[in-house]
């Protein structure tokens, strides 16, 4: 009898082969894919202040530039390496750098300033990211863990229990803080606290990896 010959090859040739090959890798990796991504992006802003330390700052703009497009890294709410404290209250921040933050409700050009501060030998030099991004992301990042050494038999969250634990106390603390500080404000001053941001940014991200990541691979599976 002749040689068995194989079944042709499904996938077109050129460019559109290549990107059914990726769609391959990625149906099957999607979820390594996505919880390293977090890592990266949740543990790289920590990279900046070792360079602005090292003196390496051209590297570090490399880092700082990118992440305020996705963050308001404000010097008062995100944490600091090689200074003398971690994290530094607005008040504190406000004396140590001789910005006022707090004037006209928070809302000023001394804000603006405070965003673009990365630090100084004394305080230390900022995290690219804030207090409750890092949380959130890097809580993502250990709920992909999770779900992967439950080899993908966790299921999805309940849509209650989402908003319960994920999204009422990120959105209380957020938005109140939020809403205080507007001019003329009826809602009493607030700034929240790094314990907050980090529960808060925890849960939130927690969360959220419970409820999409069993979807996705739902998805997949059913695909």
């Amino acid at each position: 009898m002749p040689p068995t010959q194989p079944p042709p090859d499904p996938r077109p040739a050129g460019a559109a082969g290549w990107l059914y090959a990726f769609a391959d890798v990625f149906q099957q990796h999607w979820l390594l894919i996505f919880t390293g991504f977090l890592f990266v992006y949740s543990l790289l802003p920590f990279a900046a202040p070792v360079l602005k330390q090292a003196g390496l700052d051209g590297p570090a703009q490399l880092i700082y530039q990118p992440y305020k497009l996705m963050c308001h890294t404000y010097g008062f709410r995100s944490m600091y390496l090689f200074g003398e404290q971690f994290v530094y209250t607005r008040d504190e921040f406000d004396t140590r750098t001789g910005l006022n933050t707090l004037a006209n409700r928070g809302l000023n050009g001394d804000v603006l300033a405070a965003r673009e501060f990365q630090g100084n030998p004394q305080m230390g030099f900022k995290v690219a990211l804030c207090e409750r991004d890092v949380a959130l992301y890097f809580s993502m990042a250990v709920g992909g863990v999770i779900f992967g050494l439950s080899r993908r038999r966790l299921r999805m969250m309940p849509w209650w229990l989402f908003v319960l634990i994920g999204v009422v106390p990120i959105g209380l603390d957020g938005f109140s803080q939020l809403l205080s500080q507007f001019p003329n404000s009826p809602v009493p001053f607030r700034e929240s606290t790094v314990t907050l941001r980090l529960i808060t940014g925890s849960l939130f991200g927690f969360s959220v990896a419970w409820l999409v990541f069993p979807i996705i691979h739902s998805t997949f599976e059913k695909g």
